[in-house]
């Protein structure tokens, strides 16, 4: 182990460890080497907007959002189309003949052929009223002899209504109104915070991909130079100025970095293949994975942690969906309080009569009977919108359920999905202020941490190179150049990670607060 450490450092040294006049076959500067091999990476580029842009036009939860929004869009239409007025027409044909025993029938078999026609508007207001306008009327032949008018129109015009006193009129009457409209601005609220979601994800992916790139790059280069150190360690052997065991060590070396460069390949494959899977699109033919065309921003800005969790709490979209559902339980709650009550309407109508027909003489017991009805079937309409025969009624419909456990127990059930709806807007605001506080400290510390990583990159790096001149001078021992190399390959690493954890914090927070938190792009 201890040899196996020696030689990483005498790797990542033949780069930076040559002294002043001494030439070298590898660069000076290893960010350059770095940038070779990520500027060569064999895939696609995919700039992060084109990303973003694939998933939102892909993505099976923003889809599902859109469709679930639409359809609460669609019942709330539905539910104002309750009080749209609406027109009705029937018609009916009696035609029937049926025996008589009576003289003053008319005939022995009385025969009449009745039609029947009513048509007119109805309406329900937001109070909770129903209002019909209609107009009827009725055309009736007969053989009867006794028949002053044959046929016979007789129409009826009027006004009715139903008032609920006890239901709490705009309360009740338009609570599946008012709730359908909650309803929808929380699924509204619901689609945009899935589109952020969406969108979050991408970004978070792209950079797990930017990072896999990295690593990957890094340890390429570090394959490449455990190459170098083999031929070099071949050629001393040669000369003898090592030993066989130092070349065997060397091989072994570049062994464990061929498997080292594998298992990266592979997690940036996988970090590919999970952006690709998420934005819907794969790479381009020929091509086996994405490669990341955008850096990530260094001047994400920072706020005053109260102003955003303030504006977090203002604008997260799902914060705002579970305060519509509260507001919809609230409307439920109201009316059934009302609803509870014994029912109570108030009905009435008014409207007039018309009649005429086609007058008859009828001769009875010697006598002629003449009627001083006649006309069209215009007149009998005229006369019944003219209300020359009114009529009017008014009255009160009572219904009382024994014990009122029907609409009590309703009453319950609303009150506790309400009590439900409010504590999950509590949870949800907990959990907001949370997770905001969590990526504030990350991006509030994101350019020191970037800053302090880049330091000790090259701290580590210099102390591996004034190590390995001691180590040649003897005066320093394998051991503390392994412990190097370990601070060396671990200072690599943060660096890595702090390069994209503060975009990736920066993003969260952008979804949490729903767009408001500014964007450094």
């Amino acid at each position: 182990m201890r040899k196996t450490f020696f030689l990483t450092l005498t790797v990542y040294l033949s780069l930076l460890s040559r002294a002043p006049g001494q030439t070298s076959a590898y660069p000076v500067n290893p960010d350059s080497s770095l940038q070779i091999i990520l500027d060569t990476l064999p895939g696609s580029h995919l700039p992060l907007k084109e990303a973003v842009s694939a998933a939102l036009n892909g993505a099976v939860a923003v889809q599902s959002a859109k469709a679930v929004y639409m359809s609460a869009r669609g019942v709330s239409r539905r539910e104002s189309g309750a009080f749209d007025p609406q027109l009705f027409f029937t018609f009916n044909r009696l035609v029937q003949d049926q025996p008589q025993g009576s003289f003053f029938s008319g005939a022995s078999a009385l025969t009449t052929q009745q039609n029947t026609t009513t048509g007119g508007v109805s309406m329900n207001l937001p109070i909770g009223t129903n209002i019909t306008a209609s107009l009827s009327g009725m055309s009736l032949e007969t053989n009867s002899t006794f028949a002053n008018l044959n046929p016979q129109y007789t129409t009826f015009a009027g006004i009715s209504f139903r008032q609920p006193l006890l239901s709490g009129f705009f309360v009740s009457g338009y609570k599946n109104k008012e709730k359908a409209d909650r309803d929808e601005d929380a699924a509204k609220a619901r689609y945009d915070q899935e589109v952020l979601a969406v969108s979050t994800q991408v970004e978070q992916s792209y950079w797990d991909l930017y990072a896999a790139e990295r690593d990957y790059a890094v340890q390429n280069l570090v394959r490449d130079r455990a190459i170098a150190f083999l031929k070099d360690t071949e050629t001393r052997a040669v000369s003898g100025l090592v030993g066989p065991d130092q070349v065997a060590n060397a091989r072994t070396f570049l062994a464990e970095q061929e498997i080292a460069l594998l298992d990266r390949e592979e997690q940036l494959e996988r970090s590919s293949d999970d952006l690709a899977a998420l934005i819907g699109v794969r790479p381009d033919s020929g091509r086996s994975r994405f490669i990341a065309a955008d850096n990530p921003p260094s001047d994400i800005p920072v706020e005053d942690l109260q102003s955003l969790l303030d504006r977090a709490k203002e604008n997260n979209l799902t914060l705002r969906a579970a305060k519509a559902d509260v507001d919809a339980q609230h409307t439920l709650l109201r009316a059934s309080s009302w609803e509870a009550l014994p029912k109570i309407d108030l009905v009435g109508s008014i409207g007039g009569n018309g009649l005429s027909g086609t007058a008859h003489d009828v001769y009875f017991n010697g006598d002629t009977l003449t009627t001083t009805w006649g006309g069209v079937p215009s007149d009998a309409v005229r006369q019944a919108l003219h209300r020359d025969y009114p009529t009017w009624s008014i009255g009160v419909e009572v219904t009382i359920p024994l014990l009122l456990r029907s609409g009590l127990g309703e009453k319950d059930r609303i009150e506790a999905e309400t009590i439900l709806a409010e504590q999950r807007e509590i949870g949800l605001s907990r959990a907001l202020e949370e997770e905001v506080r969590a990526g504030y400290r990350d991006v509030s510390n994101g350019k020191r941490r970037l800053v302090a990583a880049r330091q000790g990159v090259d701290a580590a790096q210099e102390q591996v190179r004034i190590g390995l001149i001691e180590f040649q001078n003897g005066r320093t021992t394998a051991f503390e150049l392994v412990r190097l190399g370990a601070d060396f390959a671990t200072a690599q690493q943060r660096y890595t990670q702090a390069l994209v954890r503060s975009a990736k914090a920066a993003a969260g927070l952008r979804q949490l607060t729903s767009g408001a938190y500014p964007s450094s792009r």
